[in-house]
């Protein structure tokens, strides 16, 4: 068996071999492991792709904002277009119905003018056919120089007859003696019917009592009788 010394000597022999060989080596391994130039580009080159894609989405965004604000602005100005629209549509129609209630009023206001009194000169027409009826009683051969008194009673009958009518005509109430003339229905109303010899059908005949106008309104229509055919 080999001794002790001998087997330390072999064993610093390897071990002096070995670390001969680590050294021989060492350069190659330390190139192993540093890292390649070309991994450090495509490394370098995704971290400033990743730089600019974010750069991008930043820019992209950027960008997309001001669309975003102008189409609120023009939904916006559209729907305040609606909207002052349809404030000048009420404000004219307001105006509209202001204007037709304005003239409404003023004819109603003209037409209470002219008609207020009506109801008055129903009343004094009464009067005007009783004067009417005074004078036309009073026998005409009896007026005369011998009877002063009845003379005198008759003409001023026929004066007051005269300025009542004058009156009435200043006021715009109108005499209606439609003798002779065509039936209207609007201003006469027939009393009877009947043939006349000499007179055309539909005309009339007899004027029972006149009728009055009040402004181009029939205040009392005229009773008459009116002509039949044969």
């Amino acid at each position: 068996m080999p001794s002790t010394c001998t087997v330390l000597a072999r064993v610093a022999v390897m071990a002096a071999r070995c670390v001969s060989l680590v050294r021989r080596n060492l350069p190659a391994l330390a190139l192993s492991l540093r890292p390649a130039p070309r991994l450090l580009c495509t490394a370098t080159k995704q971290k400033n792709n990743g730089q600019n894609l974010e750069e991008d989405v930043g820019h992209s965004e950027q960008k997309t904002d001001p669309p975003s604000t102008e189409k609120t602005l023009l939904e916006e100005k559209v729907r305040l277009e609606e909207q002052l629209k349809e404030a000048t549509e009420k404000y004219k129609r307001a105006l509209a119905d202001t204007e037709n209630l304005r003239q409404r009023t003023q004819k109603l206001v003209e037409e209470a003018k002219l008609y207020g009194i009506q109801a008055f000169c129903k009343d004094l027409l009464e009067v005007a056919d009783i004067l009417e009826k005074a004078t036309q009683s009073v026998p005409k051969e009896e007026i005369s120089e011998d009877n002063p008194h009845l003379k005198n009673l008759y003409e001023g009958l026929v004066m007051t007859e005269v300025q009542i009518q004058k009156v009435f005509t200043k006021h715009g109430l109108l005499r209606l003696d439609p003798l002779g003339a065509k039936f209207d229905p609007y201003e006469h109303e027939a009393l009877f019917h009947a043939p006349a010899e000499g007179q055309e059908p539909g005309t009339v005949a007899l004027v029972n009592k006149v009728g009055y106008k009040l402004h181009g309104r029939t205040l009392r229509p005229a009773l008459v009788g009116v002509v039949k055919g044969a």
